[in-house]
C-alpha cells in the first residue's frame, strides 16, 4: 500500500445539492428515514448491507458514547436490512439456507442465524423474526442475502421481498424504562430476551424486539412504511433525551460488542472461515435435514481459532499484526479501546489451535509501536449473559481495570 494511503480513512458525508441538475450515481444507498436527526452533528457514514450506517457523530466522544451505553441509554439508527420470506415453502427455504434449525423459532420469537456457502464459508448473519406461520423477516448484517435466497428458491412456493423496513436500536440500562413511557402495553418487565411483539406507540402499531448489538439491556424498533416514522422517531428522541439519551454511531457499539464476543460480518468472519473456526459451532445443527454447507461442515475441523485480545496501553492495529517470538501467528479482525477495562480490546483469528487464552503475544498498535497483549476468552466478562437478560442490573459507576499480564 502506498504510504500516502496508510493513515487515511474514507467515509460518506452528506452534501447539500448545489444545483437542480441531477447527479448520476453508480450506486445509490438507502438512508434511514430518521437520518435527519443526525445531521446537526456533522455525521459520517459507511456502506452497510446496501444502506448507510452511522460511523461518527460530533455530539459525543467514543468514550462518552461507550459510557452512555453501559450506564444510561443511547439511540442508534442502524443499517441493518430486513428482507421478507413468505409463502408455503418459506420454512423449507430457510431450513436450506441456515445451518441452525429454523423450525424451533416460533411466532413471536427471534433467533440468531447465519448462512454458509457450499464449502462452509460464511456469507453473513442476522436476526430472524417469525412474524406469522409462513412469514419471516431476516434483518441481515452486511452482505448479499437477497441474491442467495433467489438462487436457492427454484421450485419452491416462496416469495422474497423488500419490505422497506428500517431499524433503530435503543440500548442501555434505562432502555426498558423508556419503553414503559412509550407504549401502552405493560410488557417491559415480562418480556424475554429474543422475543418480539407488536405494540401500540402513539396510537400506532409498531414491531419491537428484545434484542440489540451491545450485549446491554435494550430493544429494537422496526419502522414499516405504514408507520408515521418521523412522528414516532421524534417522540422517542424527545422522551429519551429527558433521560439523558443521545444519538450515537458505531463507537457506542464497537467496544461492547467486542467485549461480548459479538462477531461482525466481513471482519470477524468471512467466506474463508467456517462457523466452528470462529466459535459459532453451537449454532450449527448437523442433525437436521440437508442444508447448504452441511457436508463441508461435517468434514471440517471443529476447533475454534477465534479469541479475544486485551492490549497493554494501546489499540491493536487490524490485520496480520500478532506475533510470538517475532513469528506471525494470526490477525486482529476487530479492535478498539475499552474505557471500562482501561485497555485495548480486540477479536483475533489465529493461524493454529495451539495458542490458547492467557497466551502472551506482541501486537502492532495504532501508535506504530509493539505492545504486549494477552489472548482471552469471549465474552470478556458477563459470561452468562446476565446483563443483556436484565438479570444483572448493577450499573458500573467507574472502570474496573484489567489486571494486566501476569508475570
Amino acid at each position: 500500500m502506498h504510504n500516502s494511503l496508510k493513515n487515511i480513512r474514507f467515509t460518506i458525508k452528506p452534501q447539500k445539492q448545489e444545483s437542480e441538475r441531477p447527479i448520476e450515481l453508480a450506486r445509490s444507498l438507502s438512508i434511514h428515514p430518521l437520518t435527519y436527526q443526525e445531521l446537526p452533528y456533522n455525521p459520517e457514514y459507511s456502506q452497510y448491507a446496501g444502506r448507510l450506517t452511522t460511523e461518527k457523530l460530533s455530539n459525543a466522544t467514543p468514550d462518552e458514547q461507550y459510557w452512555k451505553t453501559k450506564q444510561e441509554i443511547i439511540l442508534r439508527h442502524t443499517g441493518e436490512h430486513p428482507y421478507e420470506i413468505t409463502g408455503p415453502d418459506a420454512l423449507k427455504l430457510l431450513q436450506k439456507i441456515f445451518p441452525r434449525d429454523v423450525s424451533k423459532t416460533k411466532v413471536g420469537r427471534c433467533s440468531y442465524q447465519f448462512a454458509c456457502y457450499h464449502d462452509g464459508g460464511m456469507i453473513t448473519d442476522g436476526l430472524l423474526l417469525r412474524i406469522e406461520h409462513d412469514r419471516y423477516w431476516f434483518a441481515q448484517a452486511d452482505g448479499d442475502m437477497f441474491s442467495w435466497y433467489k438462487a436457492n428458491s427454484e421450485g419452491l412456493d416462496v416469495e422474497i421481498n423488500e419490505p422497506n423496513v428500517f431499524i433503530s436500536q435503543i440500548q442501555g440500562p434505562r432502555s426498558m424504562e423508556l419503553l414503559d413511557k412509550l407504549i401502552s402495553e405493560p410488557i417491559a418487565k415480562t418480556w424475554n430476551y429474543f422475543d418480539w411483539a407488536e405494540v401500540t406507540m402513539e396510537n400506532e402499531k409498531v414491531i419491537i424486539s428484545r434484542t440489540g448489538f451491545t450485549n446491554e439491556l435494550g430493544w429494537e424498533i422496526y419502522f414499516r412504511p405504514e408507520n408515521k416514522t418521523e412522528k414516532l422517531g421524534d417522540m422517542i428522541l424527545e422522551e429519551g433525551s429527558k433521560m439523558g439519551m443521545i444519538l450515537t454511531g458505531t463507537p457506542s457499539f464497537r467496544g461492547r460488542r467486542i467485549e461480548a464476543g459479538l462477531l461482525s460480518a466481513g471482519q470477524d468472519f468471512t467466506n474463508n472461515t467456517n462457523p466452528f473456526t470462529v466459535g459459532l459451532g453451537r449454532f450449527v445443527d448437523l442433525n437436521k435435514d440437508d442444508f447448504i454447507g452441511k457436508k463441508a461442515l461435517i468434514n471440517s475441523d471443529k476447533k475454534c481459532r477465534s479469541w479475544g485480545l486485551r492490549v497493554v496501553d494501546g489499540i491493536a492495529k487490524k490485520g496480520r499484526t500478532i506475533k510470538i517470538n517475532n513469528e506471525l501467528i494470526g490477525s486482529v479482525t476487530s479492535s478498539t479501546w475499552s474505557p471500562y477495562q482501561v485497555c485495548g480490546v480486540g477479536i483475533v483469528l489465529l493461524d493454529n489451535y495451539e495458542i490458547r487464552p492467557e497466551s502472551v503475544v506482541d501486537v502492532e498498535c495504532t501508535d506504530g509501536k509493539i505492545h504486549k497483549a494477552e489472548i482471552c476468552t469471549l465474552p470478556m466478562y458477563d459470561q452468562n449473559g446476565e446483563i443483556v437478560r436484565g438479570l444483572n442490573t448493577k450499573i458500573p459507576k467507574k472502570p474496573e481495570p484489567w489486571r494486566g499480564i501476569k508475570n
